[in-house]
């Protein structure tokens, strides 16, 4: 059997984390996995903003201020990833896990990244956006759906409380 890369793009919301819970459940089950696959979980840090010393609002930055947003930026990828770990752990599969981290614009970097690995199938969350939110927004699966040469799942969390209408 040769080998298969699933990639599937993580990030702090709720909706990545259950569409890692799908992918090993449907996708990665025992009975679907082939033993060469390897799961490699995908964190896109935003970029730090880069400042002159005096931004557009004429705020002075120090190395302290950027050297903070960069501790955290790293220490939020970290939670990330041991979030991933845990619903891997749950799941109980047997699947070779890597983690990569990247930074800059989520789209772009999913698709290079998706390009550079050669990865079989990309799996990632739905946000749900609205309309409006989408329109403003933009939509990272849309954008990936275009641009990825390997097939896309994008999995849709569930609405756990119902609605009725009267």
């Amino acid at each position: 059997m040769s080998e298969r890369k699933v990639v599937v793009a993580v990030d702090e919301s709720e909706e990545s984390m259950y569409a890692l819970s799908w992918c090993l459940t449907n996708l990665l089950s025992p009975k679907n996995n082939n033993p060469n696959t390897t799961l490699i979980l995908l964190y896109v840090k935003p970029p730090i903003p880069s400042y002159s010393s005096l931004d557009l609002t004429g705020f002075l930055f120090s190395g302290d201020a950027i050297a903070s947003m960069e501790r955290y930026s790293r220490d939020l990828a970290n939670s990330v990833m041991q979030r991933a770990e845990a619903v891997c752990n749950r799941c109980n599969t047997t699947v070779h896990v890597e983690k990569k981290v990247g930074s800059g614009d989520a789209k772009d970097v999913i698709c290079v990244a998706v390009d550079k690995l050669e990865a079989d199938i990309l799996v990632m969350g739905s946000h749900d956006y609205g309309f409006f939110k989408r329109a403003l927004l933009g939509s990272v699966s849309d954008y990936c759906a275009k641009h990825v040469k390997c097939p896309l799942v994008v999995v849709k969390r569930p609405n756990t409380t119902k609605e009725y209408q009267i």
